[in-house]
C-alpha cells in the first residue's frame, strides 16, 4: 500500500508462543536513494491481522510526524 509518497508493507511474523509480531518496512519513494526504514517487532497480538493492522496505523503515525514542518 502506498501513503503520502512512501510505500508500506506491514506483516505479521508468526512466533513459537503463537503470538504474532507486527513487522513493517517503509520505503520513501520520493528519495534518491530510495531508502527503506524496517521495524521489527512493533508489538504483539493474538491474531495476523490485528498484527498487521497494527503495523498498518503504526507507518501512518510514523510518515505523519517526519512530515511535519520542523522551526
Amino acid at each position: 500500500m502506498y501513503y503520502k509518497g512512501y510505500e508500506v508493507a506491514p506483516a505479521a511474523q508468526a512466533l513459537p508462543s503463537g503470538l504474532f509480531a507486527a513487522n513493517l518496512v517503509i520505503q520513501d519513494e520520493a528519495s534518491l536513494q530510495k531508502r527503506a526504514y524496517v521495524f521489527d517487532a512493533l508489538d504483539y497480538f493474538f491474531e495476523s491481522d490485528l498484527a498487521i493492522a497494527y503495523a498498518a496505523r503504526w507507518a501512518r503515525m510514523w510518515i505523519d510526524n517526519r512530515r511535519l514542518p520542523r522551526g
